[in-house]
Order: C-alpha cells, then structure tokens, then sequence
C-alpha cells in the first residue's frame, strides 16, 4: 500500500477504528482486591484496518518498535496472582504511542529506532485527533476512570506500568535484565531495586535503560505523580519473557517482590518527618 493510502481509507462517520475492530483498551480482573494497579501502556501491535501496515513490513511490526513484546502474558499473569486490575492498550506504539505527551514528536514517529514508518509522514489535524480520540484517550481515561473510583471509594492504590525493552538497541547491547524507572519518587522504585538486586545474577538498572521525565513519558507523570501516588514504571528485558518459561517466571518473582517494596514505601512515607 502506498504512503498516500495509508490516511485515506475512512470508516462510516469518518471514525479511525471500525465497528467490528478490537477495543483500544482492554480491563482485565476489574474488580481486583490488590491495592497494585497494573498497566501496560504498549501491550498489543494491531493496526487499524483504515491505516494499512502504515508502510511497516509484518517482519519490523513484529520487533520492540511495534510493542512491548512479551508484556502482556507477564501482565496477566502478575493481575491473577496478585488479584489485581490490569489495563492494557491493544494497538501498536507505532499508531500512537500512548507512554508519549500527545504532540511530541515521538507520539506518532515518522521513524522508529532505524526504522521509516511512512504511514506517519504528513499527518493532518484531523488524523491526528483521530487517534488521539479513538486509541489514546480511551486507555488514559479507563487509568482516571480506576483511580478516581479507588479514591472515591477510599481504597489504597499504587500504580505499575509495565514495559519491556530490547536487549539490542542501536547495535548497542545492554545488559541490564530488568530497570526500575521514576522522577521526582524513587521510593517504591529504590525498593524494589534492592529486592530484586538479591535475587540471583540479575543485573537492575536505576533508571536504566530509560528514566521518566515530562517530555517523554506520560502515564507516570500525569497518572502518577499528580496524583501524588506511590508509583513505578518497570522494564524487563524482552528476551527473558518472550518465552511462556520466561514469563511465568517474572510474573511470579514481581508477585513476590512487589507488595514487599510497596509495603516498605508505605511504611517509609508514614514514618517521614511531619507525618
């Protein structure tokens, strides 16, 4: 399909996503009793009919440009032993990228890693509000939606974005096996880092091999820290979880170790000066 047609194939109403296509957010265990709010900001690589393959061959859709691979199963396996709420976003990082401030330029990237994406090249405002509204918007309001409701309710929360990030980048390799990743609240991160820096031969990166700021990231900063939440963001390197062994594995270490590193936050905000 050519670059031009990538924009031009428009559902009834002038909609990006069609009737019989899956929804851009999907809830997963909504009624879990887990004060641990699961969310994966890159869980699924679907494309819209309306937009092609937006130029991107099925071979580099596949790859980390397209999703967080691996992230979903682990994510689904940690809300079930944990019995708590997950949210994930369906559709690839390459449509819109929902960890991004909308208008960055790094939201709907005209090139991902070294890869063109020429279905992004030339946008119109209108294409843009299109997946903002109908991909975008959907998922951050299900997050509000779940955290309002917590709090109306006077329930506990604490907030987990889950990512995984390849073990090549650039031809550069990295050897971290998962990053705990923050702003201006390293406490639950800090802890978890020293917890699953006593397991055995794990490599922890602290801020590594990505950190959280405004420019870049979205769903910490707004979801996060402006509700003065204990939160965290963590990679696991997609190597080690693209394989149902691997999978299983983190899901049940983060079982273990999460409610300890936010207990321990907990304890340590309640003991802070003023409290």
């Amino acid at each position: 399909m050519g670059t031009i047609e990538h924009n031009l194939h428009r559902n009834p109403a002038g909609r990006l996503l069609a009737a019989d296509e899956p929804k851009p957010v999907t809830v997963h265990n909504a009624g879990g009793r887990s004060p641990l709010l699961i969310v994966a900001d890159h869980a699924g690589n679907r494309i819209p009919r309306a937009l092609g393959t937006l130029g991107v061959s099925d071979s580099e859709r596949a790859r980390h440009i397209g999703w967080d691979i691996g992230i979903a199963p682990v994510c689904r396996l940690l809300a079930d032993a944990l019995d708590a709420c997950l949210i994930q976003q369906n559709y690839s990082r390459l449509v819109i990228d929902c960890n991004r401030p909308p208008g960055s330029e790094t939201s709907m990237p005209v090139i991902s890693e070294l890869t063109p994406i020429p279905g992004n090249i030339g946008l119109s405002e209108a294409d843009k509000a299109a997946r903002i509204s109908e991909v975008f918007q959907p998922y951050h309001d299900a997050i509000a939606i779940e955290l309002d409701r917590r709090k109306l309710s006077g329930l506990p929360v604490a907030l987990i974005a889950m990512h995984s990030f390849t073990p090549l980048y650039k031809g550069v390799a990295r050897p971290w096996h998962a990053g705990v990743l923050y702003n201006r609240d390293a406490r639950f991160a800090q802890r978890l880092r020293l917890l699953l820096e006593q397991e055995t031969h794990l490599v922890v990166g602290d801020n590594e091999p990505y950190s959280v700021d405004d420019f870049t990231d979205h769903t910490i900063p707004v979801h996060g820290e402006r509700r003065a939440l204990h939160h965290i963001a963590i990679e696991i390197r997609q190597d080690l979880i693209g394989a149902e062994a691997g999978q299983i594995e983190w899901a049940e270490r983060l079982a273990r170790l999460l409610p300890v590193a936010y207990r321990e936050s907990l304890a340590a905000e309640n003991a802070a000066p003023g409290r």
